[in-house]
């Protein structure tokens, strides 16, 4: 019997003899050669001195069942045969020399020990089976997790291309829209200014002509052409309230009419009741404490008391006086930049009947 200590490696070749089983001396045993480890099983080799035309070879296993070899044909022509043991055949082989002629034959066997077989498990089939499988799982996996990451990285890429083009649309908009409001304001501002133009047209077309009256002016102001013109006397500097009123008074319907102030630093035009004007005659010309509606400028500023003005500064020339008496409910006293077309402020009126413009040149 050939064990693990006899063998010294399993890869290396080991021979074992035993006592022929027939007319030993006449055929010669063969010779064994273990090969070593071979798939689940371990590769024999027999050789016999005698050459195949005249012996014939044949394995056994430890029940005496024969089994098959491959021939192996030498340099020398002499017999010789290769057989692979596997496990559950006794761990035992006999290879028989077979003469024959002579009718005469010789064998020899070995015996393995179970630990020079390679060690197979019964769960390794099921592990490879869960291996291929695990395998295939993580391949399938990382695919998938490739082919999701491209994904997410083209849907990444084309909402960031989306986000471009909302902010390239959002920009192009607010230019539209900047555009938009600015058109907008112009049209606006256009047509606020035909509107004004118009409103100073229909204003201007109730012009009505003006005088000034001698015999109710201040002492310190004259009255030149044709009673149209009016300035302080030379010297000392005229009364604040100096004020000249007009001869014409009107108790309904529209009126409009211009008054040229120059270059005036301070002046204040508008209109008085009936009862006003008397006592101004009655009174010397000195005018009453109370409000009444008029348009003041002082400094290179309007004040419109009781009113609401459209320009609060600046400088006029010429000033057009719109008195709107056609309404029984309302009368509104307005007062337009001749030059500009625009107007410059108005006033609900509360006074009634007859009244009459005046105007005050300050200095």
């Amino acid at each position: 019997m050939l064990n693990p200590d006899d063998s010294g490696c399993p890869g290396a070749g080991i021979l074992g003899f035993f006592p022929s089983l027939g007319s030993v001396g006449t055929v010669p045993a063969p010779l064994l050669i273990l090969e070593g480890p071979e798939q689940d099983g371990i590769r024999l080799r027999c050789l016999s001195e005698r050459p195949f035309a005249t012996v014939r070879l044949l394995w056994t296993d430890g029940n005496g069942e024969n089994l098959t070899g491959i021939a192996l044909p030498t340099d020398t022509g002499n017999a010789g045969s290769s057989l692979l043991l596997r496990p559950g055949s006794g761990n035992s082989a006999s290879c028989r020399i077979i003469d024959p002629q002579l009718r005469t034959s010789s064998e020899s066997s070995v015996v393995i020990a179970d630990i020079f077989f390679p060690a197979t498990s019964p769960w390794l089939p099921a592990f490879v089976m869960l291996l291929i499988i695990g395998i295939f799982l993580v391949l399938a996996a990382f695919y998938k997790l490739r082919r999701n990451s491209q994904i997410i990285a083209r849907e990444r890429k084309a909402q960031q291309e989306i986000q471009e083009e909302i902010e390239d649309l959002k920009g192009e908009l607010e230019d539209e829209m900047e555009k938009f409001q600015k058109e907008n304001q112009r049209m606006v501002k256009d047509i606020e200014q035909i509107q004004a133009q118009l409103d100073f047209r229909r204003a201007q077309s109730h012009a009505v002509p003006l005088t000034l009256d001698e015999l109710c002016k201040h002492p310190d102001l004259a009255i030149q052409g044709n009673s149209r013109i009016l300035h302080a006397h030379p010297g000392p500097e005229p009364h604040p309230k100096a004020v000249a009123v007009a001869r014409e008074g009107f108790s309904q319907g529209k009126h409009y009419w211009e008054v040229e102030v120059g270059d005036g630093s301070h002046w204040e035009l508008g209109v008085i009741s009936q009862e006003i004007r008397d006592w101004l005659q009655n009174n010397g010309m000195r005018f009453p404490e109370e409000r009444v509606p008029s348009l003041e400028y002082s400094q290179g500023e309007f004040r419109l008391p009781g009113g609401k003005l459209e320009r609060n500064s600046g400088r006029c020339r010429v000033l057009g006086v719109f008195l709107n008496q056609e309404s029984r409910e309302s009368h509104t006293l307005s007062f337009l930049d001749a030059e500009g077309k625009q107007l410059l402020g108005s006033l609900p009126l509360k006074l009634s009947g007859n009244l009459f413009p005046f105007f005050n040149p300050g200095s």
